[in-house]
C-alpha cells in the first residue's frame, strides 16, 4: 500500500501541523526554509525508505519522517522542495509502484 499526495504552496499553518510532527532536529533545520511543494508519502517502514531513496534521486527534495497517530505499521514522509523537484520525486516514486506490481 503506497498513498502519496502533492500539497503545492503550502499555506503557513499547513506547514506549522507537519512541523509539529516532526523530529525536533528536522524542525530546526526548517526554521527559516520556504518549500514551494510538498510530497506525502504513506506506506509501511520497507517500502518507505526504498521510496524516499527514489524519490531524493529523482528530485532535489528534503526528506522528514512526520511521526503522529498512523495505523500500526503504517508511517508517514514528507518530500519538500520546489514543484519541479517534488513532481519529479512523486513521479518516480509512483513508477517504482507500478513496476512493482509487473
Amino acid at each position: 500500500m503506497l498513498i502519496t499526495r502533492i500539497i503545492r504552496a503550502p499555506r503557513p499553518n499547513t506547514m506549522a501541523l507537519l512541523r509539529r510532527r516532526m523530529p525536533a532536529e528536522a524542525r530546526k533545520q526548517l526554521e527559516d526554509s520556504h518549500f514551494d511543494a510538498i510530497g506525502i508519502l504513506q506506506s509501511d517502514l520497507p517500502s518507505l525508505f526504498y521510496y524516499t531513496d527514489i524519490g531524493q534521486k529523482a528530485g532535489h527534495v528534503l526528506a522528514v519522517e512526520i511521526t503522529g497517530n498512523c495505523p500500526q505499521h503504517v508511517n508517514t514522509m514528507a518530500l519538500l522542495g520546489s514543484n519541479e523537484a517534488v513532481n519529479a520525486a512523486i513521479a518516480a516514486i509512483q513508477a517504482a509502484e507500478k513496476q512493482k506490481d509487473r
